[in-house]
């Protein structure tokens, strides 16, 4: 019995180290996950599974089935019940000197059922199933459509974010220019070669200093609880995003709204196709039998009998052949306009991605001299550092040369960013992978 326990006690104490393992082994993955950082490709997927939108999809698939099966049963053999009961005024009545035929009753009564199956149909139902796969095909492309516009929201988001980590970044440095400044003044006032009042003016830059970061961290967090929102995970400010890679672009249109385009007109197609096809002779074999009196085949017949019909039937619409052409004639306006819509689309957008591409243009030139005037700007606020702890500069002067410096490199952190964002606009808009 002990030896039993001692075992049931080894194999539990074996699965409580597997389970502590794989507890470990999750929250390490979980770490270096968060370590890496959040990618925007990440946000584009999160984002995109996240979406109510996207539960449509299962929606427009099943709904897409259940109609082409229904479309599918059109072929299958159809089965009615008809009956009537009726009263004439009058009935046919036959006299032949020396024969007594028998006269049909006034009230006359008839139930039968009746299968048909077409002969013809199969093409018109097949057409159906095909326009109904296109809608839901269309379907499915608006809403690829509409959810590939959550990429722009997810631009201005993360860059948004990326531009706040810059300006946080280049105002630590401001305040250690800054706490330069005020270490010299108070060796300086410790010599008696400067004044307080100096050393306010450079404690008041520092708390205002704080008080920029302070306003730029409330306003990443609200960026990434927004982003939060979207990709539905836990983030906070601590969260880190990682900085995109300069995506490769390419001048060739690929937007989803392209394929939504061309499925339209495909649906015109099959909907012109189906028009022609529905004004055709249709055929059909059927079987009728039940019970009348006088009965339908025999009208001779006085009581109540059962009777069969069975044979071809021949049926031929021509009231669609007066609005023939002018339902061809709609539909291939519709297909015109369908044209001249994706025309307009693909104008619009070359004219999007011609400003987008300057714009590329535009802060790849900033850049080339940000770092030039950061390099100068910086050389004059060190030469300032010691002509202010040699008492040759106010501190005004002193200040004036670090928020130079700052301006000048928060210019060039702005220009990266606008340059990294316009890089992928040219990508959303022109629909690139």
């Amino acid at each position: 019995m002990n030896k039993m326990i001692n075992t049931v006690r080894s194999k539990k104490s074996k699965y409580l180290q597997w389970l502590y393992g794989t507890v470990l082994l999750l929250c390490v993955v979980t770490t270096q996950a968060q370590d890496a950082g959040l990618t925007i490709e990440q946000c584009y997927k999160l984002a995109e599974t996240n979406y109510p939108l996207t539960k449509q999809r299962g929606l427009i698939e099943e709904t897409k089935n259940f109609s082409v099966e229904n479309i599918a049963k059109g072929v299958y053999p159809q089965f009615g019940v008809n009956g009537s009961a009726t009263y004439q005024s009058d009935v046919t009545k036959i006299s032949i000197p020396g024969f007594k035929i028998p006269t049909a009753s006034k009230d006359q009564y008839k139930l039968y059922g009746e299968v048909s199956q077409t002969l013809t149909g199969f093409g018109i139902n097949k057409q159906n199933k095909e326009i109904s796969k296109a809608s839901a095909e269309l379907q499915e492309q608006n809403l690829e459509t509409q959810i590939y516009a959550l990429k722009e929201r997810i631009n201005q988001i993360f860059f948004g974010v990326l531009l706040i980590d810059g300006q946080l970044e280049q105002n630590e440095l401001s305040k250690a220019d800054i706490q330069t400044g005020i270490n010299k003044v108070q060796a300086a006032i410790a010599n008696g070669t400067d004044f307080r009042n100096n050393l306010n003016k450079l404690k008041a830059q520092l708390l205002q200093t704080d008080q920029h970061s302070i306003d730029l961290r409330a306003t990443r967090k609200s960026y990434m609880d927004m982003l939060g929102l979207f990709i539905n995970q836990p983030i906070d400010e601590r969260t880190v995003l990682v900085k995109p890679a300069v995506p490769v672009l390419t001048d060739s249109i690929m937007r989803p709204e392209l394929k939504t385009y061309d499925l339209q007109l495909k649906q015109y197609q099959l909907q012109q196709r189906l028009t022609k096809i529905n004004n055709y002779p249709q055929l059909s074999a059927f079987f009728q039998g039940g019970i009348g009196q006088p009965s339908p085949v025999n009208l001779l017949a006085a009581g109540l009998s059962g009777y069969y019909i069975t044979g071809l039937r021949l049926s031929w619409n021509i009231g669609g052949l007066y609005t023939l052409k002018r339902d061809l004639l709609i539909n291939k306006n519709n297909q015109l306009m369908t044209d001249a819509q994706r025309n307009t689309f693909l104008f619009n957008t070359s004219l999007t991605l011609k400003q987008q591409n300057a714009d590329i243009t535009r802060y790849q030139q900033l850049m080339q001299s940000d770092n030039a005037i950061i390099s100068l700007r910086e050389s004059v606020k060190t030469a300032s550092a010691a002509q202010l702890a040699n008492g040759v500069i106010t501190t005004n002067d002193y200040l004036q040369d670090i928020n130079a410096e700052s301006e000048a490199r928060q210019n060039k952190v702005l220009h990266e960013i606008q340059w990294l964002i316009s890089m992928y606009a040219v990508k959303t808009t022109s629909g690139g992978k």
